[in-house]
């Protein structure tokens, strides 16, 4: 601390020398009292000097640590994920597969499977006679229309790979912001079927709908379960029996609350698996429109006008 006080006092007197004395302002001067300066800036807290090797060794060691801070953010936006804690993009979101790129948008090519010209099916090997396949436009990679359209509704994620994710099928095909969409064929039925009761709300207006129809049910019925509810409560057999269940009655309060929650989830467990059986029902039914729907754009597809128009007029007959 002397030291230093003793040199800011030699370069302060020096300075004011050079001010009030022209003469010395040599450059011999100059020289000594910057080498002075330059000794004393590179004297840090403590008197020692730091090298050029201990500033790149600090340098390196920060970096470092910025890089290991990096990886357990990283790390930790990966495990919540796992556990559906959305904190930001992943590195499924911003990662491909080494040597690949992102799937592209393409065109689609309709055709028929008949006796003559069968085609076969990514998803069931063959597709079934008198059914319509699609496939990318130049490939002959086909997949049944009711196998994609089932597969997209029940697993999305496996229908991409089939065409080892060159493809964007899902945002080219099902999409109504795309030219090459299937739904622009469905009209108004199919409308009210993919749009509003299995996509509104990620099936929530479906199972709005189970709800109030569920409820309709239950008041309609309700003159019916009043009456053998009042059977049941008014029955020999049921009070005989007392002793059994007497105990759950004047049971404590947790036990009710244990027993209220087993109710609940076995009642949401019904509702769950008839909501699945509705939807698949629907599914079913969304297949079926596609299927009628869809034109067909293979080199057949004259053939199946010509013979699709037959059929309605041989029904229209009868």
């Amino acid at each position: 601390m002397i030291r230093r006080q003793c040199v800011s006092c030699c370069i302060f007197i020096a300075l004011c020398c050079c001010t009030c004395f022209p003469c010395v302002q040599s450059s011999s001067f100059h020289r000594h009292v910057n080498k002075r300066v330059n000794s004393v800036h590179a004297v840090s807290r403590g008197g020692s000097s730091i090298s050029v090797a201990s500033k790149d060794n600090i340098q390196k060691y920060r970096l470092e640590q910025q890089h290991l801070l990096q990886l357990r953010s990283t790390f930790l936006s990966e495990a919540l994920a796992v556990r559906g804690i959305s904190v930001g993009p992943t590195l499924t979101d911003v990662a491909t597969p080494d040597g690949s790129k992102p799937p592209k948008n393409v065109d689609w090519d309709c055709y028929i499977s008949t006796k003559d010209d069968p085609k076969s099916c990514l998803y069931s090997f063959d597709a079934e006679i008198n059914t319509k396949v699609i496939c990318p436009t130049g490939t002959d990679q086909y997949i049944s229309l009711k196998s994609l359209n089932r597969l997209r509704r029940t697993d999305p994620t496996k229908v991409e790979p089939m065409w080892h994710s060159q493809y964007a099928i899902l945002r080219s095909w099902f999409s109504d912001e795309s030219p090459y969409s299937l739904l622009q064929f469905v009209g108004w039925k199919g409308f009210i079927v993919s749009s509003l009761m299995l996509d509104l709300g990620g099936g929530m207006f479906l199972r709005g709908v189970l709800t109030l129809l569920v409820l309709s049910v239950f008041l309609l019925l309700m003159p019916l379960i009043e009456v053998v509810s009042s059977r049941v409560l008014t029955s020999s057999f049921l009070w005989a029996k007392w002793f059994s269940w007497g105990r759950f009655l004047h049971a404590a309060l947790p036990l009710k609350i244990l027993i209220g929650q087993m109710v609940w989830k076995f009642s949401a467990a019904a509702f769950g698996k008839l909501e699945g059986l509705v939807r698949d029902y629907v599914i079913e039914l969304e297949c079926n429109i596609l299927e009628e729907s869809t034109p067909v754009t293979g080199p057949d597809s004259t053939k199946y006008s010509l013979d699709k128009q037959e059929d309605s007029e041989y029904s229209n007959e009868e």
